[in-house]
């Protein structure tokens, strides 16, 4: 058992322990009537210190920083001026999404759909091998053994794209909100699960029918009949996700280090202090820190030197981590972040927790205000969003935003497009970014809505691409083999870890 589970096991014994020894003495402040009193209705509040870590995470304390380009900008892109955001705390992985990680999720895939006649699943989860090729370069070793072999286990896995990436996150949190709840005895293990019902953090929350059988099952206090966890009991943990472009580039930077009182005594142009990429260690004086193109033609170092021994990538866990304890956020591979690339984001983002993407979804509802059952895969049904029923709504109009001030309708005031009806938003994107050219548009644009952003730089760049606030972008379901992905998670609560 995982030291997480452990602990967080302990703590919720204690807590239902304490909970129904002395339900009577906590009072609501505001009303006076007592929590946890099936005489007073039984309004369950249990105890509960803070989130618990999820697997494979570390604790990265928000705050406020420069967002943006530390380096010249020699591509002349101008997409990233420097811009003071905030970002609240949040999680992240210690490291990149290693092959090994990747090769359970497939097992899992295997297992639940490819025996139910929908191994469509499973293959479209596979990685594109295939991206180890070059034209004029003998990669097919890689090809063949990169992503199997046991020796490149600990290997970032590469040749993912942005939703395969997305696809796993998602896995992530039921496998790993599964696993909690057995370990508590919520819930049975199932050994076999079936494709119509395998364990879903959402549809476990989400249909009252949908029952972990367990002799340990929790029971409202009123009635004594059995019910499924919530999560205002705060066992379940939040979804893993990829980070947003600002989470990511903060964590990279990790000020946290540089920080006194408030002030941070050095700014970075990289994960680590200084101008150059060489480390000043004494003991490692004028070693690379991170995993990347050494020169023209040097990918890593001389024989009986080879430095950073990255020919290509290297172990997910190697090398110098940065003041949060994340390794590779500056070399090995790129990673996929969620943020929709606009060149000019960073001027119309928010100012806490930017970010460019959001797609606004809700359940299926049927007519008589049920969910909707789960799909041919297991998922519950999503709609998008629509508050046009309450037109004095200010935070959002429309469940699409990611051309929100950059592609949208409004951005194409009192153009000819504008002035003959309108567009639609995925149109109106191509109408600021075509994709053909034509009499009217001499350019042609690889910015869309599905154009997604990949920070840090990897065992084929240059060091430029090693500072964090560089940003590239490719379109969402194409992969190489130099792009990879870690997780996030959001912190809920304090701020900071512990609670205080």
């Amino acid at each position: 058992m995982s030291k997480f589970t452990k602990t967080s096991m302990l703590f919720f014994l204690a807590s239902f322990a304490m909970l129904f020894s002395s339900c009577k003495k906590e009072a609501s402040p505001t009303t006076g009537w007592n929590y946890n009193d099936p005489k007073n209705g039984g309004f369950e509040v249990y105890p509960f210190t803070e989130q618990e870590t999820g697997p494979g995470l570390v604790f990265i304390e928000g705050g406020s920083f420069v967002m943006g380009r530390m380096e010249e900008d020699v591509m002349h892109d101008a997409n990233n001026t420097p811009r003071r955001v905030s970002v609240a705390s949040f999680y992240m992985d210690e490291c990149e999404v290693s092959n090994v990680d990747y090769l359970e999720y497939l097992n899992w895939l295997d297992r639940v759909f490819v025996t139910n006649d929908m191994a469509i699943v499973y293959t479209n989860a596979l990685p594109d091998e295939n991206v180890w090729r070059e034209r004029l370069g003998y990669n097919e070793p890689d090809v063949e053994n990169y992503f199997r072999y046991p020796a490149y286990r600990e290997y970032p896995v590469v040749g993912v794209s942005w939703l395969q990436a997305v696809n796993y996150a998602a896995w992530r949190t039921d496998r790993v909100n599964e696993k909690i709840l057995v370990d508590h005895g919520f819930i049975d293990w199932v050994p076999e699960p079936s494709l119509e019902g395998y364990f879903s953090t959402d549809a476990y929350l989400t249909y009252e029918s949908y029952e972990g059988e367990s002799d340990h099952r929790l029971q409202y206090i009123t009635t004594g009949d059995f019910r499924n966890v919530k999560m205002e009991d705060g066992i379940l943990l939040p979804k893993y996700r990829l980070p947003t472009e600002a989470e990511w580039e903060y964590a990279a930077y990790a000020n946290i280090g540089n920080t006194v009182n408030g002030r941070i005594l050095e700014r970075k142009v990289y994960p680590w202090n200084g101008h150059a990429i060489r480390t000043e260690d004494k003991k490692y004086m004028g070693e690379f820190i991170d995993n990347t193109r050494l020169g023209r033609g040097d990918l890593m170092g001389v024989a009986s030197s080879l430095n950073d021994a990255g020919f290509k990538t290297v172990r997910v866990k190697s090398g110098w981590p940065n003041d949060y304890g994340l390794y590779h956020m500056a070399g090995n591979v790129a990673e996929w972040v969620m943020d929709v690339y606009r060149q000019s984001s960073h001027e119309d983002v928010s100012e806490f927790n930017p970010f460019r993407g959001n797609y606004f979804e809700t359940k299926k509802l049927l007519e008589d205000g049920t969910v909707a059952e789960r799909d041919s895969v297991g998922k519950i049904p999503m709609v998008p969003v629509s508050d046009f029923k309450n037109d004095r709504r200010r935070n959002y109009r429309s469940a699409d935003n990611k051309n929100y001030l950059d592609g949208d309708w409004a951005s194409l005031y009192n153009t000819d497009e504008w002035k003959s009806g309108g567009v639609g938003d995925e149109s109106s994107t191509d109408l600021m970014y075509p994709k053909e050219t034509g009499d009217n548009n001499p350019m042609y644009s690889l910015v869309s809505d599905h154009a997604r952003v990949y920070k840090g730089g990897s065992w084929r760049d240059i060091p430029y691409w090693c500072s964090p606030g560089a940003r590239r972008y490719m379109d969402e379901d194409e992969s190489t083999d130099y792009i990879g992905f870690r997780c996030a998670m959001a912190r809920l609560g304090s701020q900071y870890l512990g609670g205080k």
